[in-house]
């Protein structure tokens, strides 16, 4: 019990260190709906289930140990960060200029949602070398505890991020006020541009 509480302890406070995750959920909720939020949130954990196996098979590790392959998934990622930042601050450009109209900013489906979830947690290296250095200092190292404590970790994910999608809904008509929206685009999409930008150049 006392192994299940520290791992406990250790995962939620990386789970609720905002990151780009985090960035993505309230991005995604406020594109579309609650739904989009929660499936981005489906996204990020079904990322971290496949890392989960990944790890539990030692394959994470190998990749981990392999600079070229580490270097290339982060600097995927990182564009792939980029990327969804730059769409979202170029969708304030076009709201600006009145190109888009209200009814259709909804423009996040809840598969786009989950698919950008999964490519934005499995292009992130942070979460290999989460994987593989956190979860073999708890349990006995075998397949199935490890599965079990990445399963864990996985569903509290779920369970905060769905959280701040269903406060970003709940809040939804004063968000998607134009001018707030178009504030808090601005400040999700600088967010993600910038954590892209940190994830590129920052050294292992």
């Amino acid at each position: 019990m006392g192994e299940l509480a520290a791992f406990l302890a250790v995962a939620l406070v990386v789970i609720c260190t905002p990151g780009p995750d985090t960035a993505l959920t309230v991005r995604n909720s406020l594109l579309g709906d609650r739904r989009a939020g929660i499936f981005t949130a489906l996204g990020v954990s079904t990322g971290q289930l496949i890392w989960t196996l990944a790890a539990s098979a030692g394959i994470a590790a190998l990749l981990v140990a392999s600079e070229p392959a580490f270097r290339a998934l982060k600097l995927a990622g990182a564009a792939y960060l980029i990327w969804l930042g730059v769409q979202t601050l170029w969708g304030v450009v076009r709201r600006r200029t009145r190109e888009v109209r209200a009814d259709n900013d909804r423009s996040v489906s809840p598969r786009q949602a989950w698919r950008q979830g999964v490519l934005s947690n499995l292009g992130n290296p942070k979460s290999a070398a989460f994987f593989t250095s956190l979860l073999p200092q708890f349990g006995d190292g075998s397949f199935l505890v490890l599965l079990a404590l990445g399963l864990l970790y996985s569903a509290l994910t779920l369970a905060w991020l769905s959280g701040y999608a269903l406060a970003v809904a709940k809040a939804g008509d004063v968000l998607r006020r134009e001018r707030v929206r178009r504030a808090l685009d601005a400040v999700t999409g600088a967010v993600l541009v910038a954590l892209g930008i940190r994830l590129a150049t920052e050294r292992p």
